[in-house]
């Protein structure tokens, strides 16, 4: 199975280059977190996607999030659908009638969660730890 992972994300590599194989994996890790989450069996939303995916960004990356994005080749919440939809294109994830690729833009802006927001929470901390 997990080879047939890899050989599909190979296959949508050929087709569409924009991405790195870290991020297809990234979004399966990010639909099984924000999964469990929204407490959830099978879908969630893309907007619950996008949620746990900043979370869980946070979570691993912190203050390397956005350099981690750039070096996977995304660049705004879009590309999280485009990745999505890749995978759905390729019968590795589905869909509901109600997700579309809209869901996935202008999710929120990179800079000011990954870039101001973890520095705020980084303060946060520092002042409870005072």
């Amino acid at each position: 199975m997990k080879n047939d992972f890899y050989k599909t994300l190979d296959a949508i590599y050929e087709s569409d280059p924009r991405y790195r194989q870290d991020a297809y994996e990234f979004i399966m890790e990010a639909l099984t977190f924000t999964q469990k989450k929204f407490k959830r069996i099978k879908h969630v939303t893309g907007e619950e996607l996008l949620e746990g995916a900043k979370e869980l960004l946070m979570e691993k990356y912190g203050p390397l999030t956005l350099l981690v994005l750039k070096h996977w080749g995304i660049k705004t919440t879009e590309d999280f659908g485009n990745i999505v939809f890749n995978l759905v294109n390729s019968k590795i994830l589905s869909k509901t009638q109600d997700d579309r690729m809209e869901n996935f833009r202008d999710g929120y802006d990179f800079k000011e969660v990954f870039e101001k927001g973890y520095r705020n929470k980084l303060l946060k901390t520092v002042r409870r730890l005072r």
